[in-house]
C-alpha cells in the first residue's frame, strides 16, 4: 500500500512576527510575493484570518492565482459557524441588515438567529468557489470551542455543518475534552460514518486541553501542531504569535513524525493525504520546524 501525500505547511505565512523575522527575501515585499515565495517551500497553508472575519471571492480569486497548481488552501471556519462570537463590526452589510439594533449595538454578536446563520454559512461557501474550481481547496477546518461538549445535540449540529458545506471536505478539531474521555472511539466512529476528518492536536499538556489521539477517520488526515508553550497557552497574550511561541527539538519533531506515519499508514484502508500543520507561529519557528519535519516524512520541497 502507498504511503499518502504529506502536506506539511503553516497555519500562517503573514503574521507580524514572521515578515519581521527575515524568512521572506528583501523582494518579497507584496502579498503576492509573500505568497509566491511561500509556496516554493510548501505545498500547503491553512488560512486563519477566515476565522475572524468572512472571506471574499476576490481573495480566493487571487489565492489560486498565485500558488501553483498543486497547491492547497485549507480554510479555517469562520467564527460563528463554529459557535464562537463574532465581531460585530466585522460582519458584511447583509448579515448586519439582518440583526435587531441591540444586537448591533454589541461589539460582538454570539447568538445568531437561524436566518444569519445560515446566510453566514451561505456567503462562506460562496467566497470559496475559486479555490474549489482551481482544485485548491483542501479542507474546511471546524475548531470547535471548549464549550462545545460531547452530546446527541452538538452531533446534530455537525450534521448541520456538513450539510450547509457540501461538496468540501471538513476537519473537525474538538476542544472540549468529553469527546475523548471515556468515547474516543464512539466519537471517531461517528466522523467516520460520515467521512469527517479528526483534528489530532499536538498541544501542552493539561487537564483541559484533550489529549487526541492520532487517528484517522476519512482518507484525508489532519493533524495541527500548536506547540507546549503551557505557560503562554494560559496567558492573556496580546496575539495567537504569542500564545503559541513555541520551537520544536529535533528530537520532538522526530517523535512526531513517526506518530503521524503511524496514523496515515494502517492496514485496514488507503490514506490519500496528510495534512500537517505548525500553528506555532511565531516569528519563523513554525517555518523552519515545518522544513524539517517535511523532510522527516520524505515529502520533497514543494517548488
Amino acid at each position: 500500500m502507498h504511503p499518502p501525500r504529506y502536506r506539511v505547511g503553516t497555519a500562517s505565512w503573514t503574521d507580524p512576527t514572521l515578515l519581521a523575522s527575515g524568512f521572506y527575501p528583501p523582494h518579497a515585499r507584496t502579498a503576492e510575493a509573500r505568497l509566491r515565495f511561500y509556496a516554493e517551500h510548501f505545498s500547503t497553508v491553512e488560512v486563519d484570518s477566515t476565522y475572524y472575519a468572512l472571506p471574499s471571492e476576490r481573495n480566493a480569486e487571487l489565492w489560486a492565482a498565485r500558488t501553483p497548481a498543486d497547491f492547497r488552501f485549507n480554510i479555517k471556519a469562520f467564527a460563528l459557524l463554529t459557535g464562537h462570537p463574532a465581531e460585530t463590526r466585522a460582519l458584511p452589510q447583509a448579515l448586519k441588515a439582518q440583526l435587531p439594533p441591540e444586537a448591533l449595538a454589541q461589539p460582538r454578536l454570539s447568538h445568531p438567529s437561524p436566518a444569519v446563520l445560515r446566510g453566514a454559512f451561505e456567503m462562506f461557501h460562496a467566497a470559496l468557489t475559486p479555490l474549489r474550481q482551481a482544485r485548491k481547496l483542501g479542507c474546511i477546518l471546524l475548531q470547535f470551542p471548549p464549550w462545545f461538549t460531547a452530546s446527541a445535540r452538538n452531533e446534530a449540529y455537525i450534521d448541520f455543518c456538513r450539510a450547509q458545506l457540501p461538496d468540501s471536505q471538513l476537519a473537525i478539531e474538538f476542544r472540549h475534552a468529553s469527546w475523548l474521555n471515556g468515547r474516543a472511539q464512539q466519537t471517531l466512529d461517528f466522523l467516520a460514518a460520515r467521512g469527517l476528518s479528526f483534528v489530532c492536536l499536538d498541544a501542552p499538556q493539561a487537564p483541559s486541553i484533550p489529549r487526541t489521539p492520532y487517528a484517522a477517520t476519512s482518507a484525508i488526515a489532519y493533524i495541527r501542531l500548536h506547540g507546549r508553550n503551557r505557560q503562554a497557552w494560559f496567558r492573556r497574550t496580546e496575539t495567537a504569535a504569542q500564545r503559541f511561541k513555541y520551537l520544536y527539538t529535533d528530537d520532538e519533531l522526530h517523535d512526531c513524525a513517526a506518530r503521524i506515519r503511524a496514523v496515515t499508514t494502517p492496514a485496514d484502508r488507503r490514506i490519500e493525504t496528510a495534512y500537517v500543520i505548525f500553528n506555532n507561529c511565531y516569528a519563523d519557528w513554525g517555518m523552519r520546524n515545518a522544513a524539517t519535519l517535511q523532510g522527516l516524512l520524505g515529502e520533497p520541497h514543494a517548488a
